[in-house]
């Protein structure tokens, strides 16, 4: 990839990433910040939120929750008028799942 993150982190997601020794801490948190804005039934909960605290600051809390809630906010907008990723991302991984989401946005 030109710009970004390395393609071995993003082949990473597609597994286990709490796990995976390619992310460091405060990636994981983040990772799982995003997982947890993103799913219903998923919270940030108060534990949660101390553990976020020991690792960012104010500013880089807010920075990331404003990103994660616009790439909601863009998974939600785009497949309404059809737009798609425009081959930005070339991994075979995620374009295999970018295009079996696709398929089941188009049936």
């Amino acid at each position: 990839m030109q710009q970004g993150a390395p393609g071995e982190k993003v082949e990473a997601l597609m597994g286990n990433y709490k796990k995976s020794p390619v992310f460091s801490l405060r990636e994981r948190l983040a990772l799982e910040l995003a997982e947890r804005m993103t799913y219903t039934g998923k919270r940030v909960t108060d534990k949660f939120f101390k553990r976020l605290k020991r690792h960012f600051t104010d500013e880089e809390l807010v920075e990331l929750a404003a990103v994660i809630a616009l790439e909601n906010f863009r998974s939600k907008f785009n497949p309404v008028f059809g737009v798609e990723s425009q081959g930005f991302c070339a991994l075979p991984a995620v374009q295999e799942a970018a295009a079996a989401a696709t398929d089941r946005f188009h049936r």
